[in-house]
Formats: structure tokens, sequence, C-alpha cells
């Protein structure tokens, strides 16, 4: 395994990171199609990652209702120490009205509860899982500030904002000299590279780590399901209830883009799993890609993908079938940018 460190930290983190969504929810109507793995199963999982090498592991509050947290935290009891532990906050995880947010009481009260359903005194990365158009972003950073200031977090990141808001928010803590995002956890795939335009840039300049969630579009880019909607070995949660468009994909791009990824998967002897995290892992920017998996072989294969290296005959017919159009005002000032080098 191989190991980054995270944003301007001095905190090295596995590349490859494990994806806690599929544990517990075996009764949920949607984390049970997920994986619903119980602690016998979770056990197996966590330790072949650790035994990997994987030493950062990433969940969330909401994840199987709180499920997740708990499964993960008695599966570390004996090496809690091996780990870079990263949760999240800001879904619902209750029925009242401020339970769900990033407000100072839900910042505090969601942080008890991780903590206790974890059974640890900290977290080691600490992340908003979304953005609050209610709360004041001052609110926010000023209670995250807190929860590091009292030792129950080390570092605070950010999930799914603009890059405006993290900017901005990074902006906010410089003022006030308080704890920062050190990271972006972000969607991106081959399928999805929507991240490229402002998110990787701006995670780049300020510094921040880009961890990445769904790397396989929710199982699409495993090259199971053909054309005509046919699975194979199982499929994937897209094939699930509730997940069938979860990510968002253009099919008919999509299914051109997993051509090329088996055809690059068969040059090599590998999984189209392997060359579609392999991709990832090779593009400028990313710390650490998060694999989710339901089973044992499933989570071999994609710890695999850090031991692949691909050409760049590889990464020129991956990236030729999976670019996406540049957006405005990126073409504009791609477009002046030759200007500014001496004749």
């Amino acid at each position: 395994m191989k190991y980054r460190l995270l944003g301007r930290t001095g905190v090295w983190v596995s590349e490859i990171s494990l994806g806690a969504m599929t544990f517990g929810g075996k009764d949920h109507p949607i984390y049970r199609t997920l994986g619903g793995l119980q602690l016998d199963e979770v056990d197996r999982m966590v330790g072949t990652a650790l035994d990997a090498g994987i030493n950062f592991i990433d969940t969330a509050d909401i994840y199987s209702d709180g499920e997740s947290e708990e499964l993960l935290g008695q599966a570390l009891k004996q090496r809690r120490r091996d780990v870079v532990l990263a949760t999240k906050l800001h879904a619902p995880t209750g029925p009242g009205p401020n339970d769900n947010g990033l407000s100072r009481l839900h910042v505090m009260q969601a942080l008890e509860d991780s903590l206790r359903r974890l059974d640890t005194d900290h977290i080691d990365l600490y992340q908003v899982h979304n953005f609050d158009h209610i709360t004041p972003i001052e609110e926010t950073l000023a209670a995250l500030d807190d929860a590091v200031r009292q030792g129950k977090v080390r570092y605070i990141g950010c999930a799914n904002l603009a890059a405006w808001q993290i900017s901005r928010a990074l902006g906010v803590s410089a003022l006030h000299n308080q704890s920062a995002f050190v990271s972006v956890q972000a969607y991106y795939s081959l399928v999805g590279r929507d991240a490229e335009r402002d998110l990787l840039p701006m995670a780049q300049a300020e510094g921040l780590g880009m961890t990445v969630w769904s790397p396989l579009a929710g199982g699409f880019l495993a090259g199971k399901v053909d054309r005509t909607g046919a699975v194979t070995d199982g499929g994937s949660r897209r094939n699930q209830d509730g997940y069938a468009q979860f990510p968002p994909i253009d099919q008919e791009r999509g299914h051109d883009v997993v051509d090329v990824v088996r055809t690059v998967a068969v040059r090599h002897g590998v999984s189209p799993a392997q060359v579609s995290l392999a991709w990832l892992l090779a593009q400028r920017g990313v710390t650490s890609v998060i694999a989710g998996a339901r089973r044992l072989d499933q989570l071999a294969d994609n710890i695999a993908a850090s031991d692949l290296t691909l050409t760049d005959q590889d990464l020129t017919e991956l990236d030729q079938v999976s670019a996406l159009p540049p957006a405005y005002p990126n073409w504009i000032q791609a477009a002046f940018a030759p200007a500014r080098t001496p004749r």
C-alpha cells in the first residue's frame, strides 16, 4: 500500500481507504441493499483492510442510522491507533427539527453521538457532509474549532460542497484564526469528472486533500452491467431499490467509457474496477480513493488497484473517451492562456 499526505497536514493516509457505508442496516430499506454487513463480516472486512496496509476509514452518522459507526467502533477496539478515523455530520439523525444541519447545537450533539457510537474519545477527521443553506458558515466553523480545541477532533474537512463554498469557509477560518478544512470529499469517477472543473483546481491551489467517494459510480465501472441492462456477478448498488440513478450517469456515454475500461483491463490482466481506481490514483490532486465493498473478494480486488500502474497509452485512451467538454469560464481562460507565454 502507498501513502499520501492529507492536504497540508503531516498525516499520511493510504491511497486506498475503506468506506463503511456497507456496514449495518440489514433491516433498513436502502442500506440492506448496499451491504447490510453485520459484526462478524465487518470484523473481517476491517481486518483485511488493515492487514493490507489501509489506515484510513471513512463513515458517517447517517449510514445505517448510526449502526455503521457502532459496528466500526466495535471492530476497531484493539486497533484504534492503527487508523485515521473519519466520519461526517449533516443529514437527519432523528425526527426533531434540530436533528440535522450544521448549527452549533447539532454539531455538538452529533459529535457526542458519533464519539459514543464509535467508542472513541476523538475523531481524526470530522467532516461536514453537505452544505447547510440556513446556518451561517461562521457558526459552523466556530463550533468545529471548539471541538478541535477540546481535543475531540483532530482535523476538520468537508464533503459535497461547491468550490466557492469551501473557499469562503477557508477565508472565514483564516480571518478568525480558527481550525480550517484540510480536505474535501467529492464524487469523482471516469463517468463523473465534474470535479475537474472547479473543485480539484481549488483543492490543489489551497493545499486541500481530495478524497473520492463512489469511484466506481455505484458499481457501474466494475463493468457488470451491459448496454441491455443485463447484470453479471451480482451487479452493483445501481441495480438496488433507491439507487438506480445514484450517482447520475449518462448511460450511453458511460457504456462507451466502460468499453475502453474493459480493453485496458484485458491488456493488464486485471478487473475493470482496478483500472477505474488506478485511473483516479493517477490524477493530480487525488489523495485517497474510498473503496466500499460488500464482499471480501471485492475489497481485495479494489486494494490491488494500488499496485496497478497505467501506461501513457492507457491514460490517453481513458481520458479521450471520458473527458467532459470545457465549461465556462474554463474554456475562455484556456483560450487566452497562451498569450501569457513569452514568444
